[in-house]
């Protein structure tokens, strides 16, 4: 027997119909590349959507056609999330933080037919556009006008001059909500990267899970800020929460430094911020050092990688400012867990709470999650025993996209690489990495990547990456050098070799030469004894 309800389809487009129809002069404020502050409503914002929706459709996109972008948080990057999704084609959101050589991998993996991007991004377009074997169309996110005189990209328009002529009404088409709406490439450990490819269903269901009160609290008396990338697994929902919620927006384009984010919160009256330390870092130097104080912001959600607890105590001892601890991962959409109190953990004492607040929290609902032994075993939720953590729900990926990699769950589980401790609270903490990947900045590093650079070094014999602590970026890459015999190479000639090999952010900063590395009984490098032996190791100051 089933329920006499009626059956509609979870769809991207329904948001920002929503939104218009209920919060439609709720604003979209973005600092654009142009310089100046843009202002809409996310009544014009739907309008636009729909032009971009009819544009795709006078390209002869298909469905299920990738539409890729390379662009900072913006309100045009807003309106392809529903225009290419809400259309039924798949917005394929691409790191510009990656070398050339893989942005263009990635963009030919997805089979990309239109690639939309930012102005800023003009040079990496031009070492590009000629290796992009699926790209058609090329769209540049700004007024004809803006357009240089020769780019240099044959066929190159203008967003505002593609969208211009179309109708500001478009019938949404409906579809099954299981179909893809958005792809993200995660880095992954090994090879290449691998795409994590989302539904409609999941973004919505998504959306649902992040607005909730013990989750990130998001309502229509907010103004949020995502700091976090658009680029950068969908700025973790937000853009799907705040049309759901019809929260007011503040996009701060690619000025992240402390005073332009300081700026921004201040004169649009931001509650609300999300995104990596790195960024809170900059932001509490700024306020610290001009003595100034916030008028609005009531709360931070970090994450990305881990929160330093005397960060946690500056936001809320200095500035009366709560920090949501969070965790999750590009293969979870992203978001897992959220670190909030319970009832009775709010008359605990400063310093209780604080140890229960530096853990990365509670699963959200739809995320189920459980920690296990070496042999699969699970293990108790004790806060002692720690395990391979593994989730599951339903936006977790059941696979990567074309089946890279092949079935990555284990019994019906997604293996996170992390190992963590869950105590009987639920409270879940990191308490180490099984992957070799090295998490700098809220971005993972590759270490096999930078390996192989290295070891195409004629004077390099072997050589290892490890991340080793680092003040402001959590960790940075060291390699680990065993030169060839009678072979001679320095420092700074081994960093000189990674240019234009990887992105500069992805460059050691130091090398140790060693007489061997230690090997298991397998041949394979034990990183361990490495992070070990160099865990006191000074970096060079940048």
């Amino acid at each position: 027997m089933f329920g006499r309800m009626q059956d509609q389809p979870l769809l991207i487009s329904s948001l920002i119909e929503f939104a218009a129809q209920h919060h439609g002069d709720t604003e979209i404020v973005s600092r654009r590349v142009e310089g100046d502050l843009h202002r809409t409503t996310y009544r014009q914002a739907a309008a636009r959507s729909r032009r971009v929706a009819h544009a795709l459709d006078r390209l002869g996109l298909a469905f299920s056609d990738r539409v890729a972008t390379l662009a900072w948080n913006g309100y045009r990057h807003f309106e392809l999330y529903f225009g290419v999704s809400g259309s039924g084609r798949v917005l394929h959101t691409i790191n510009p933080r990656l070398a050339p050589d893989q942005v263009a991998w990635i963009a030919n993996h997805a089979e990309d037919q239109v690639l939309c991007f930012d102005l800023t991004f003009l040079p990496v377009i031009r070492a590009i556009w000629s290796k992009c074997t699926t790209v058609r169309h090329w769209i540049a996110l700004c007024e004809a006008d803006a357009l240089p005189a020769d780019t240099g990209i044959p066929g190159l328009r203008a967003y505002e001059e593609w969208i211009a002529g179309e109708a500001d009404t478009y019938d949404w088409p409906s579809f099954d909500e299981r179909s893809a709406a958005a792809l993200c490439y995660t880095s992954g450990t090994t090879g290449n990267p691998k795409g994590a490819l989302y539904s409609h269903r999941s973004t919505i269901l998504h959306a649902y899970a992040g607005a909730l009160p013990d989750t990130l609290c998001l309502s229509a008396r907010d103004t949020i800020l995502p700091v976090v990338p658009m680029f950068h697994v969908n700025a973790w929902g937000l853009p799907y929460c705040s049309a759901m919620t019809g929260a007011k927006l503040v996009f701060p384009g690619a000025a992240l430094d402390g005073k332009s984010v300081y700026d921004l919160i201040e004169g649009e009256g931001v509650t609300m911020a999300a995104g990596v330390p790195t960024v809170w870092l900059g932001l509490l130097n700024h306020m610290a050092q001009g003595g100034l104080r916030f008028s609005s912001l009531k709360r931070t959600v970090i994450g990305g990688s881990a929160c330093p607890p005397a960060m946690i105590r500056a936001f809320k001892d200095q500035y009366d400012v709560t920090v949501l601890h969070a965790w999750g991962m590009t293969e979870m959409s992203p978001l897992g867990t959220v670190c909030n109190l319970k009832l009775h953990q709010t008359k605990w004492s400063e310093e209780q709470q604080m140890e229960v607040l530096v853990k990365q929290g509670r699963a959200v609902y739809g995320v189920e999650m459980k920690i296990v032994d070496p042999q699969g075993r699970e293990l108790p939720w004790d806060g002692r025993s720690s395990g391979d953590l593994l989730v599951r729900g339903p936006w977790v990926i059941g696979g990567y996209f074309k089946g890279e990699g092949g079935d990555p769950l284990v019994d019906g589980w997604f293996p996170t690489g992390d190992v963590a401790a869950i105590d009987p609270d639920g409270f879940m903490q990191i308490t180490d990495r099984s992957k070799d990947v090295i998490k700098s900045g809220g971005e993972w590093i590759s270490s096999i990547d930078v390996e192989n650079v290295a070891m195409a070094h004629p004077s390099v014999a072997m050589a290892a990456c490890i991340g080793v602590p680092h003040p402001k970026w959590d960790e940075r890459p060291l390699l680990v050098v065993v030169r060839k015999p009678g072979a001679e190479v320095s420092r700074d000639e081994l960093l000189s070799f990674y240019a234009g090999k990887v992105a500069k952010w992805q460059v050691p900063d130091d090398v140790a030469f060693v007489e061997a590395i230690p090997l298991g009984a397998t041949g394979k490098m034990q990183k361990m004894k490495l992070r070990e032996q160099f865990k006191d190791h000074r970096l060079p100051s940048a």
